[in-house]
């Protein structure tokens, strides 16, 4: 039998020998295509039938209870892969949820506007993946009738949409068994296999074929089970909160009899974080019993963030001898920022006009006046901001973050 062998190779091999793919048949199913692909254990070192075993057990013991689990809800779990990409669980979770209740349907994204779906991005960085969520929204919308296309290959016809995030999407929403393998899951393998980590696409490859080896079959529909779907999100719980890149928890694994190297598998190390003092200005005024905030928003070609909203930068020079309102770090990207926020105070009655900011410190905005825009403090929560401004105008309690409660 061909090494890396599809749900439907899978299937053909278990029903061949006369077996089921029904949860009460499963295991007698695992065990046909164990016989069938008996290359596995030579590959892998063991036998993927125990490892998906132990896993599974442990996982349906110890997975987190997560919002976008047990949805059933394709949009939901493709919503759900997009935020994750590079950001906290714990940064997600609202997120995540105050998005569905704004835009519960495909169809309800695809026909907003794209500063309301930044808007609520923010917070949540890497706003290209709110735009490329969006337009692939519009094009599932137009191209598919609102409806997700069910297999990995066409998934990534989507705008976005790449071969993780295919995958993902395929298996947990709709059951098919293709492997996913994001960061969490390559470390795992490459820790349970024995490898050294390596880049290129032969490497990768590697992998992507002892991933798939691990895979079980599809389960059938009517069995109301989905074998692949809980296999990869078992494989990503145990790198996110088992098999850690620094202090993995090996006492704790379900499947360190199984694994080669047992913490002691070397990882690269960190590329290392850059630093950078920044300056921005907190300006204020009053409109009878309004406050507006002055913000600035960045170049629609900027590489990052572009078109969002910020706090107006400011030159570190000009700041010398003023204490600043707040001080905070900020991470983007490999870059800490120590940020300084400086307050020019309530501007003055006369300083009415939208490009006539006055003051010192105003005066010195590094960003040109057709930039700057006043905004009603009540209205910041419906704007496109940056994460760091976000995170200043909520320190400086100018704005609170909505607290959304729904049911999924």
């Amino acid at each position: 039998m061909s090494k890396g062998m599809n749900a439907e190779g899978k299937e053909a091999v278990a029903l061949k020998c006369g077996v089921e793919t029904d949860e009460v048949d499963r295991e007698a199913a695992d065990v046909a295509v164990q016989g069938a692909e008996g290359s596995d254990a030579e590959v892998l070192g063991f036998s993927a039938l125990t490892f998906r075993r132990r896993l599974g057990a442990w996982y349906r013991e110890n997975a987190r209870a997560l919002p976008w689990r047990e949805v059933g809800d394709p949009y939901a779990t493709w919503l759900s892969e997009i935020m994750l990409q590079q950001t906290r669980v714990a940064t997600v979770i609202d997120r995540y949820k105050e998005f569905l209740l704004r835009f519960p349907t495909i169809h309800d994204l695809a026909v907003a506007e794209e500063e309301d779906v930044l808007a609520l991005w923010s917070g949540l960085g890497y706003y290209r993946r709110a735009r490329m969520l969006h337009r692939g929204a519009q094009f599932v919308d137009r191209e598919f009738g609102g409806k997700l296309p069910r297999s990995a290959v066409k998934l990534r016809t989507l705008p976005g949409v790449g071969e993780y995030t295919a995958a993902a999407i395929a298996s947990i929403a709709f059951g098919e068994s293709v492997a996913v393998l994001d960061g969490n899951v390559e470390r795992v393998l490459l820790r349970v296999l024995g490898q050294a980590e390596q880049k290129g696409s032969r490497a990768r490859a590697r992998l992507a074929d002892a991933a798939q080896r691990l895979m079980p079959a599809a389960s059938r529909r009517s069995s109301g089970e989905n074998a692949p779907g809980d296999h990869n999100q078992a494989m990503m719980e145990l790198g996110a909160t088992i098999c850690l890149p620094r202090t993995p928890l090996c006492l704790q694994c379900p499947v360190l009899e199984l694994c080669r190297t047992r913490g002691e598998h070397v990882t690269g190390a960190r590329a290392k974080m850059q630093s950078r003092t920044v300056a921005h200005l907190l300006a204020l005024r009053k409109r009878g019993i309004v406050t507006e905030v002055l913000l600035e928003r960045r170049a629609a070609d900027a590489s990052l963030m572009a078109g969002m909203l910020e706090l107006p930068g400011l030159p570190v020079g000009i700041t010398q001898g003023r204490e600043p309102v707040l001080r905070l770090r900020h991470a983007i990207t490999n870059t800490n920022y120590y940020v300084q926020v400086f307050s020019e105070g309530i501007v003055p009655k006369e300083a009415m006009d939208e490009t006539d900011v006055g003051g010192l410190l105003m005066e010195n905005i590094l960003a040109t006046k057709g930039d700057l825009r006043w905004v009603t403090t009540t209205k910041l929560s419906q704007q496109p901001l940056t994460g760091l401004a976000r995170k200043t105008l909520q320190r400086l309690n100018l704005m609170a973050l909505p607290q959304v409660t729904i049911r999924l």
